[in-house]
């Protein structure tokens, strides 16, 4: 078992930046690959970025390239989403999960946190 608490969500203008932060607790951290994944009202949850137990094997969604950054701190038990250059189809709830083995499809993904708004106006 893992728990998941996401922070760092929030309002911000179309072209600005966030950081949404993601802590784990419960069973070893390294263990899991961790995920961003994110869902817009009306819309189907969508993976964002994901990064490997070691964090030397990270994929995102064709959509964040160049404007999103995945990355994790092992040592404090953390996943990052650094994120540029939002757009207001960047609005979303932002929820982070871990897995065990590597995969972007949701549903390989045991373990979810509660989710965090993010909201870009235009």
């Amino acid at each position: 078992q893992v728990q998941l608490v996401e922070s760092g969500g929030g309002l911000v203008q179309a072209g600005g930046s966030l950081r949404l932060s993601c802590a784990a607790s419960g069973r070893t951290f390294t263990y899991y690959t961790m995920g961003w994944f994110r869902q817009a009202p009306g819309k189907e949850r969508e993976f964002v970025a994901a990064i490997n137990r070691s964090g030397d094997t990270i994929y995102y969604t064709d959509s964040v390239k160049g404007r999103f950054t995945i990355s994790r701190d092992n040592a404090k038990n953390t996943i990052y989403l650094q994120m540029n250059s939002l757009k207001p189809e960047d609005t979303a709830v932002y929820y982070c999960a871990a897995r065990g083995g590597w995969g972007i499809s949701s549903a390989g993904y045991a373990y979810w946190g509660q989710g965090t708004q993010v909201t870009v106006s235009s």
